[in-house]
């Protein structure tokens, strides 16, 4: 990739980088309340949000930056198993539906803000409260590194070099979030998801027609994989189980992260979360053609040092300066949105569920709010460190940890909703099972996704985080049956 400054591009990324962060603080006076008299205000917006704000509030969260770069960049590494994400993103949307307005239900009627207040109200437990948040916590730092490594690459794209492109854009990020909360990613969203939408529609029509059809990317596409003699079109028989284990896992994850789930607690009503669920498969088909990109990266013979320059390359090939540094722009601000809400919904935990509940009982509403505030900008530090000091496979690598950790918080959270019959002791058992096999058998594998077991000369590869999670509901169950048989009458008193 060329070290020249394309200035055409990086004039237009500057001008809508600015206009999104004047959104972001006029957004602090965008709906009722004062965002720093609660932390209602501030890290959930007032929990006023209605349908259209939602969908892309939690859109804008749900497919970041990194989303745009990745997806393309495993399907130009390795063909249809990159595609993974979009049953993935299929399956999630009918658990939302079910589960969903639940945990809203239940936030709503108990002033819950975080996944850790929910799973405190329904055990009872500061323990099981504690390790939820401490999950949530550790997952979601790894993941806001992401978002930087997101746009770094559409940065480093139009020819602009060192860290301090980066570290500006971040700081700018953590000021204005600082002001706003959560009223901010939700206004900047509407600004991103068109930004996104214009820029794949554009790409999925003119750039196959520069190729000569979608025929003959695939077919380019196609030939490429042979010649390297790995990935493909279609996915290779050994490929079934992982695949499928993989999306099932990673739907089970999605909306246990704090930033999902704080679209959810910022949603106005059930009934807003289950019309979401409705409409935001629309993110899937663009999702779909995104991937695409991959594709037509291998037909216009890109050739990057990592897959993760594939698409800012495809747009600098393909496309005019200026509508390059328009999808470049539409990137960097993908990248905003999610950490944003990322930091707020860390921030959210660390505030109700380790400093109220450990340090500070006594502490106010405009306490909490004020707690938040410093703790969404120390979140935002400790990524951007990541980045900084870390080889980016780092953060790669523990983001892989990331969504095996948070899917072990999903026993605590939903079965608690669903059903009083778990003891909050069980759970933990369930929870320390599933983080310590699934960590040490990711590790093991060089932190990678995937585990293998052997079984009558048949190996089973699958995703560790469902392996995990797995074994953390069987724990569970066995240690509660067992609870329940040597100590019956404490096990009524705790059903009723």
């Amino acid at each position: 990739m060329t070290t020249q400054i394309d200035w055409t591009a990086a004039s237009i990324f500057i001008f809508f980088f600015l206009l999104v962060t004047v959104m972001g603080f006029m957004a602090a006076h965008w709906k009722r309340g004062d965002v720093s008299a609660h932390l209602d205000e501030w890290g959930l917006g007032g929990r006023q949000f209605g349908t259209w704000v939602t969908w892309f509030l939690v859109g804008g969260d749900f497919y970041t930056a990194y989303t745009v770069i990745a997806v393309p960049a495993l399907v130009y590494a390795v063909g249809a198993y990159g595609f993974f994400a979009l049953p993935y993103t299929i399956i999630v949307y009918p658990i939302v539906f079910l589960i969903m307005p639940l945990v809203w239900k239940n936030a709503h009627r108990n002033g819950h803000v975080t996944a850790a207040d929910v799973v405190l109200g329904n055990s009872g437990s500061r323990t099981l409260e504690f390790v939820v948040a401490l999950t949530g916590i550790v997952a979601t730092m790894p993941y806001i590194a992401l978002q930087l490594i997101g746009m770094g690459a559409v940065i480093k794209a139009m020819g602009l070099t060192g860290e301090l492109p980066i570290i500006a854009a971040f700081i700018i990020l953590a000021l204005y979030t600082y002001s706003s909360g959560l009223r901010a990613p939700a206004l900047i969203a509407f600004v991103k998801d068109i930004m996104i939408y214009i820029v794949v529609l554009v790409a999925v029509v003119l750039v196959p027609a520069k190729l000569g059809g979608y025929g003959a990317v695939f077919s380019a596409a196609g030939d490429a994989f042979k010649a390297k003699g790995s990935g493909g079109l279609l996915l290779a028989p050994g490929q079934y189980l992982p695949y499928a284990s993989l999306a099932l896992g990673s739907a089970l994850a999605a909306f246990m992260y704090p930033h999902t789930l704080t679209g959810v607690f910022a949603s106005k009503s059930a009934d807003t979360i289950r019309k979401n669920a409705i409409l935001l498969p629309a993110y899937t088909l663009l999702l779909g053609l995104i991937a695409l990109l991959g594709y037509m990266a291998i037909a216009a013979h890109v050739k990057v040092a990592s897959p993760t320059d594939v698409v800012p390359e495809l747009f600098k090939t393909l496309f005019p300066s200026w509508f390059a540094g328009f999808a470049f722009a539409a990137i960097g601000i993908g990248a905003l949105v999610p950490a944003a809400v990322m930091s707020i919904g860390a921030a959210n935990l660390f505030t109700r569920n380790i400093w109220k509940s450990f340090v500070n009982p006594d502490i106010d509403h405009a306490g909490e709010a004020s707690v938040a505030k410093i703790t969404s900008l120390v979140v935002k530090v400790g990524a951007l460190a990541f980045i900084l000091f870390l080889p980016t496979q780092f953060a790669l690598d523990l983001q892989l940890l990331g969504g095996l950790w948070i899917l072990q918080t999903f026993p605590s959270l939903v079965f608690g909703l669903l059903t009083r019959w778990f003891r909050p002791i069980p759970l933990l058992l369930g929870w320390a099972a599933g983080m310590g096999w699934g960590s040490w058998t990711a590790w093991n594998a060089g932190l990678k996704p995937l585990a293998s077991l052997s079984y009558e000369g048949h190996t089973y590869t699958f995703y560790v985080g469902l392996g995990a999670v797995l074994l953390n509901i069987a724990v569970a169950v066995v240690a509660n049956i067992v609870v329940s048989v040597t100590s019956p009458k404490t096990a009524a008193a705790a059903r009723s």
